[in-house]
């Protein structure tokens, strides 16, 4: 069976959940939390994605995301990808990570997302991991970043949960918001109002109205999932190319160049590195646009201009 195209566009928000293969622990480790935090922070920097609430849990984890530019899917291939080749190098295991593909949700921006950041926030409290007096020291939640905003990434985008929830944020309107998890973790109608039974079941989150414009889009679009898909794929591939080209001025370099230079020309290794840190552009791709033979020659001198970087 076809697997179901997923519908993206452009503002959209999700919230995208995903658990380990036969639900082992993947987040045993403290090392395997930062790893998997240090792939969202690239992930971010490489689409645009903005991030309003996430939370490691043991097997599984959950995010809530707003995607500018409609890249959803792009996005968590390279995230998922990245985190379980990472994984498996440092734990020196093989096969396949997570049980499946990811779950995403639809969300209503304007009245499902503030409940969703609540609900993740809140997840560490459900499942008895830590009480709401120990919620504020949890290190793997984004609420630690809510209440220590010198921390936050700048794709950390903690607004709609303050908002929904009422404070401002100040140093008082976090401590109001920490109160506000307090309560809605004991108010049980609260959380029935809130729909936290249905935050990871279905489809969409929100009203029944944003449900129906929801649907219209999806079915729209029913039916020419390949012809998407190519419209997709070539959408991508366009951001990369315009990417490309302003490396090109950047370095006074013409694609005359790129046919007549050694394929491992300081400034392509320069150019590849600097869009695989802000773009999604795979190494096969970027072994085709800039002439540098097969995509294991980009990957191995990518990873030694990185290195090299780092020292």
């Amino acid at each position: 069976m076809a697997r179901p195209l997923r519908l993206e566009s452009e503002a959209g928000v999700y919230h995208v959940l995903n658990r380990g293969n036969y639900r082992l622990d993947i987040f045993r480790s403290e090392k395997a939390k930062v790893t998997f935090l240090q792939c969202l922070h690239e992930a971010c920097a490489k689409t645009g994605w903005e991030v309003h609430a996430w939370c490691l849990m043991s097997n599984h984890y959950h995010l809530a995301v707003s995607t500018p530019k409609a890249n959803l899917v792009e996005g968590m291939r390279w995230l998922q990808g990245t985190f379980a080749v990472r994984f498996n190098r440092f734990r020196d295991e093989r096969g396949h990570l997570f049980q499946g593909r990811y779950k995403s949700l639809v969300v209503d921006p304007a009245s499902g997302l503030g409940p969703l950041c609540h609900y993740i926030h809140l997840n560490p409290v459900r499942t008895k991991l830590r009480p709401v007096a120990e919620l504020a020291d949890y290190p793997w939640t984004s609420l630690h970043w809510l209440l220590h905003p010198k921390e936050r990434p700048l794709w950390y985008h903690p607004q709609p949960a303050l908002q929904h929830a009422g404070p401002a944020d100040t140093p008082a309107g976090r401590r109001k918001y920490l109160d506000y998890l307090a309560w809605l973790a004991k108010d049980e109608p609260a959380q029935k109002e809130q729909q936290f039974a249905k935050m990871s079941k279905g489809w969409i989150i929100g009203t029944k109205g944003f449900a129906k414009d929801v649907y219209e889009e999806h079915a729209a679009v029913v039916g020419h999932g390949r012809r998407r898909e190519r419209e997709m794929r070539e959408t991508r591939e366009e951001v990369w190319r315009e990417a490309l080209r302003g490396e090109l001025r950047q370095h006074r370099r013409t694609e005359t160049d790129i046919q007549q230079e050694m394929k491992s020309a300081g400034w392509k290794v320069e150019i590849a590195t600097s869009l695989k840190a802000r773009t999604t552009a795979t190494n096969r791709w970027l072994a085709a646009a800039l002439n540098m033979g097969g995509l294991h020659q980009v990957s191995r001198l990518v990873c030694a201009k990185q290195k090299s970087k780092q020292t």
